[in-house]
């Protein structure tokens, strides 16, 4: 089988960004989205779902992080959804419960092509490093949405900050892995009733 791989592209006027995705990967990545603690946090998740992530955005960031995260979510998503393609034989559903110290938080999703976000994490700090933690919201919720799927985060437990969030970007990764998975029972066919994803 081919490596399903995917490069998207977004300019705007707050943001121009460049990701490439191989969904087939093995963890490497190479993320510069001129936030420091936001790139951390998509090394989780690649190294974790064993993606190749390779992103580069050069944001309004002198603003804030807005813009940068919420575009590179954009990005993400869309990429994602590229290189899914038809989404043939792929397992379509994806689980995890992420243990990080003190903290567990859980993603379950759908790549259904029908989009819908439930968070229920919060957080003790308004900022982690460079990283307003509002942000965690708005990033998981520009992904689920350009890419088409239906994406539940829920935190369990956890006091830490950064294990919090870094706990829900690993579980996004372990989910999202064995969703994009493919099931050779399905001979190729997509897996719904409805014949199409």
């Amino acid at each position: 089988m081919e490596a399903r791989c995917a490069t998207v592209e977004r300019d705007t006027k707050e943001t121009r960004i460049k990701a490439t995705i191989n969904l087939d990967g093995t963890g490497k990545s190479d993320i510069r989205s001129g936030i420091p603690f936001f790139d951390h946090m998509l090394s989780g998740f690649s190294k974790h779902g064993l993606f190749d992530l390779e992103l580069v955005c050069d944001g309004d960031t002198e603003v804030d992080s807005h813009h940068t995260i919420e575009d590179c979510g954009i990005v993400l998503g869309q990429a994602v959804l590229k290189a899914l393609g038809d989404k043939k034989g792929i397992k379509r559903y994806g689980n995890f419960f992420l243990p990080m110290d003190e903290t567990l938080v859980l993603c379950a999703l759908d790549l259904s092509g029908r989009p819908y976000f439930n968070y229920d994490i919060d957080f003790s700090q308004d900022k982690m490093g460079d990283m307003d933690s509002e942000m965690v919201r708005e990033f998981f919720y520009a992904v689920s949405y350009s890419g088409m799927m239906n994406l539940h985060l829920k935190k369990f437990d956890g006091k830490n900050n950064h294990h919090i969030a870094e706990a829900a970007f690993k579980a996004f990764g372990k989910a999202l892995c064995e969703a994009v998975r493919m099931e050779p029972r399905l001979g190729g066919e997509v897996w719904s009733t409805k014949g199409a994803l």
